[in-house]
């Protein structure tokens, strides 16, 4: 894509403007190419042509400014980040940063840019989403239960410790308590994760599309029609379901692909969304461990009373706000919103098992 001369009656801060375009198009090609390099087959082309995409916007910036200027301004500062993370991170981490990025285009209210412009910038939006997808699908399993399991030691374990040592009692019997925590749930976690898997995958398994039909077609009874029962269970019009029927019973003598593919009913794989029954009671187990290790750390260095609380309380909102934010980041959404909504929960569990704990101190002493 070409652009034309600098339109008559530009100013200098439109050139400004179209100079800060040229470098974040050039950071985002850049990003894409170094994503590209990481990943194989139909992704890196893909992020290869958004790249070059990139290109061809920067070429609409070049031709306005009438060439390369002699000074040109950093990127944005979340382009450079993207870069970094390009560098450093794995390829979901940036993917869902650029959905964001791709989703908040500036040509939008900008008249320079061509509605080519605009319109690939809504495209390249979709086109990340759908490789960020592949992304999440690919570590939903693990990477739930790691989430659920580290929020839940987290939070858990600080409520549990809290409401202890609100009743009084010594440090060493709320680093035990805590201690005694880590274990049980660490231990529930893992054990009820792999139970939800194994259990869903099993559910899964039981609703996906039976072949051992195919094998009796030509033993049916054509006025019974027993097949049509077949088609009708998975959802087909009645009369459709009888004409699908008749002609499968006519083709059963025939080599011929699978039932339920040669009819359109293709049974969909959720082994990846689902994941592994260990992989997730393992993640599960290590992951709440993690969690719920942070809040008993100020009794575990002899810390006690009021500093060992609020250092509890700081350690426990900074991996609140991490986890957050990093499933925000992952899921699409804002990670800023994500880690307050983290932080208030975890909070708001704390002082609910606090308050209780200083009701049956009194209620006690």
């Amino acid at each position: 894509m070409t652009g034309s001369p600098a339109p008559e009656g530009a100013t200098a801060r439109d050139r400004r403007r179209w100079a800060r375009y040229l470098v974040d198009e050039r950071a985002e090609a850049a990003v894409y190419r170094q994503l590209a390099e990481r990943r194989t087959g139909e992704e890196r082309e893909i992020l290869r042509a958004l790249a070059q995409a990139e290109g061809r916007h920067e070429a609409h910036w070049l031709a306005l400014l009438g060439g390369e200027p002699a000074r040109l301004p950093r990127a944005s500062v979340g382009t450079r980040m993207l870069g970094w993370m390009a560098r450093h991170f794995g390829a979901i981490f940036v993917l869902a940063l650029a959905q964001n990025a791709e989703r908040r285009s500036p040509y939008d209210g900008d008249p320079a840019a061509t509605p080519a412009m605009r319109a690939d910038e809504k495209i390249h939006a979709e086109v990340v989403r759908g490789l960020a997808a592949r992304g999440r699908r690919r570590l939903s399993g693990g990477f739930r239960a790691a989430v659920f399991g580290a929020n839940d030691g987290l939070v858990s374990n600080l409520a549990l410790i809290l409401g202890i040592g609100a009743t009084g009692v010594g440090s060493q019997v709320v680093l035990f308590s805590g201690i005694a925590g880590l274990l049980a749930g660490a231990l529930s976690m893992g054990a009820g994760e792999f139970v939800s898997v194994r259990s869903q995958r099993e559910m899964l398994a039981a609703t996906e599309p039976n072949e051992d039909a195919h094998d009796v077609l030509s033993d049916l009874d054509l006025d019974a029609n027993e097949l049509a029962l077949v088609y009708r269970a998975r959802g087909i019009d009645p009369v459709e379901a009888d004409r699908q029927a008749h002609d499968a019973l006519r083709r059963a003598a025939e080599a011929a692909p699978p039932l339920a593919r040669r009819h359109g009913v293709v049974p969909r794989s959720d082994d990846d969304i689902v994941g592994g029954a260990w992989t997730a009671a393992l993640s599960s187990f290590l992951c709440f461990a993690s969690g719920a290790i942070i809040p008993v750390l100020p009794w575990l260095f002899g810390m006690n009373g009021a500093p060992a609380v609020v250092l509890a309380l700081v350690l426990v909102g900074l991996a609140l706000v991490g986890t957050g934010a990093t499933v925000g980041l992952l899921s699409g959404g804002p990670p800023l919103r994500r880690a307050l909504r983290q932080l208030l929960i975890g909070y708001g569990a704390a002082a609910v098992t606090y308050g209780l704990g200083l009701l049956f101190g009194v209620a006690l002493g």
